[in-house]
């Protein structure tokens, strides 16, 4: 080997060391640039054209030492080899790591962005569901008043147009009568002409026979007449009041009559169950709950029997309370519709349900007034008429009632030349009493007086309030009126039930007497009075002491009550510890 070819062989162990050295660089940039790699091929080549001019003169040097590089050269090629390949395997796997992590770190952005589009996605359909069913909801409401109003439109067409042909017959009859009197009277002229004519003839003729004057004849004349005409005045007396009673009685009735022809209200009767509907009959099993807690909360919260039977997609409410049983109905639905079932959801949806009743007594009481055509109510007497929608007469609905004497008394008021708008006060006021009769001493004639003459109602509608079952010591005729409408109310055929009014006066006997006990926090008849159940307060009333409690009032009521068959007591303790995490 010539010293040329040792140099040779050094340049290019240096070249393929640059090499190496350039190959890892790229081997950690990923990728080697072109531009670069051109530009060190130009500076080997530069600098082997360097090498082999500066070979001449240092080949003499070079030998001794090129055998010594050329091995350490190739050892440290080698060795660059070696850790160019470590480092490239070390570099690839941790590409490969950080690449598998960024891709999993990107799908779970991605999964949990999923999740979170699909729940809002789910929330903004639940609502738009929501919207629709209470705008179907809103424009069925809507539609159906639009019905109603366009049948009674019609049938007030109807009536006035009938109305207007009777008015045209009886003109043309009372033309014809005219024409009948008219001739009628000039015969009578006629007539009267000719008797003075004969009148003064017989007169001279009398004078004549009877040798007396004109005055002696009269005179004497008059005294006769008045001897006979004492007894026939008498007789026409007496017949003229007899004749004015029987007109007064046919005119009383025909306006009766009319009053009833004129408004005809539908029959309310207060019934005892109220169907819930549900979406599947699946909703029934989390209704009853596990070992059916949910059912004993609800009902011992509501004081209502839930009946779940194999009805398709319904549950009953079974209670006398018809505010207890709507109540129970709005709370139900509400779960329902929520999904929620548990106690202490009940417990909470109850209690709500119970804030909500009031407002919902006060929106009766508008309506009731607004359908009444009575304005200026105060809120509360809008509240205790509200009240009457939940109380029942012998069966018979006392809001419905009250509306319907309203409607009553301001037609015969009419009839009359009365004032309408009074008239319909004084009847839709008359039994306001019963909103409270249940709560407070006293006959509902005397709580209404108290109570129309502290929302300082006038003295016609007390008068009313007071008279409207004895018009006879009535001051007014408006009470005349209000005991008339309230008596063709009561009387028409189905209005009233004493059976069901008995029914119901036997269950609250029971909640009445139950309430009556020391300890006693609530009482609800369910099961039609065939059960008590009373629930105490476990601060005052032990286990033991509730034994006792519940024979205590079967005696009782056994004591004081006739019912068929037997009536269960069920007393209910429930001891509750309740703590919260701050």
């Amino acid at each position: 080997m010539t010293p040329l070819d040792i140099v040779l062989l050094m340049i290019v162990v240096v070249l393929l060391a640059a090499v190496v050295l350039l190959w890892q660089r790229g081997n950690r940039m990923a990728e080697l640039d072109k531009s670069a790699l051109e530009a060190a091929r130009q500076e080997a080549q530069v600098m082997l054209d360097a090498a082999r001019k500066d070979a001449q003169t240092t080949l003499e040097t070079a030998r001794s030492q090129a055998q010594a590089l050329l091995e350490n050269a190739r050892a440290q090629a080698r060795e660059l080899t070696a850790t160019a390949q470590n480092e490239a395997r070390s570099t690839r796997e941790t590409a490969q790591a950080e690449a598998e992590r960024i891709r999993t770190d990107a799908e779970n952005r991605v999964r949990t962005r999923m999740a979170e589009e699909r729940e809002r996605l789910q929330t903004a359909l639940a609502a738009e569901r929501e919207s629709l069913k209470l705008e179907r909801e809103r424009l069925q409401s809507d539609l159906t008043a639009v019905r109603a109003e366009r049948e009674e439109l019609k049938r007030e067409t109807e009536r006035l147009a009938r109305r207007g042909e009777q008015l045209d017959a009886r003109a043309a009859r009372l033309d014809e009568q005219e024409e009948k009197l008219d001739a009628h009277e000039k015969a009578l002229y006629e007539r009267e002409a000719e008797l003075a004519a004969r009148e003064r003839h017989i007169d001279l003729k009398l004078q004549e026979v009877a040798g007396m004057s004109q005055e002696e004849a009269r005179s004497l004349l008059l005294t006769r007449l008045e001897a006979e005409l004492e007894e026939e005045r008498a007789h026409r007396v007496r017949a003229s009041l007899e004749k004015a009673r029987l007109e007064v009685k046919r005119e009383a009735q025909k306006l009766l009559a009319q009053a009833m022809q004129r408004q005809a209200s539908e029959t309310a009767a207060a019934l005892a169950v109220s169907v819930v509907p549900i979406p599947s009959d699946a909703m029934k099993g989390r209704i009853i709950g596990r070992e059916g807690r949910n059912i004993r909360t609800f009902e011992a919260l509501t004081g209502v029997d839930l009946i779940i039977d194999d009805t398709p997609e319904a549950v009953l409410l079974s209670s006398f309370n018809p505010v207890r049983r709507e109540i129970a109905k709005m709370a139900l639905e509400q779960l329902v519709s929520d999904g929620r079932i548990h106690p202490s959801r009940i417990e909470e949806v109850v209690e709500k349900a119970k804030n909500e009743m009031k407002t919902y007594i006060y929106e009766r009481g508008e309506e009731a007034a607004l359908e009444a055509g009575v304005v200026g109510l105060k809120p509360g007497l809008v509240q205790l008429l509200g009240r009457l929608h939940f109380r029942s007469s012998y069966g018979q609905n006392v809001l419905k009632h009250s509306v319907q004497v309203a409607h009553l008394t301001g037609i015969m008021a009419a009839e009359l030349g009365l004032d309408v708008t009074l008239a319909r006060r004084a009847g839709l006021m008359h039994d306001i009493g019963k909103s409270v009769d249940r709560e407070i001493e006293g006959t509902h004639v005397e709580i209404g007086i108290t109570l129309a003459s502290r929302f300082g109602e006038p003295k016609e509608v007390i008068d009313a309030i007071a008279h409207h079952h004895d018009p006879e010591n009535g001051e007014t005729l408006y009470s005349v009126l209000a005991a008339a409408a309230d008596a063709i109310s009561a009387a028409r055929p189905g209005a009233r039930r004493e059976s069901l009014e008995e029914y119901i006066q036997r269950l609250e006997q029971l909640e009445r007497i139950a309430m009556s006990f020391p300890g006693v926090d609530q009482a609800f008849a369910v099961q039609a009075g065939r059960e008590v159940r009373v629930i105490v307060k476990p601060d005052k009333i032990t286990d033991t002491k509730a034994t006792l409690l519940a024979r205590e009032i079967a005696g009782r009521i056994e004591r004081d009550m006739n019912y068929p068959g037997q009536v269960q007591v069920t007393v209910v303790r429930e001891s509750r510890a309740v703590e919260f995490a701050k």
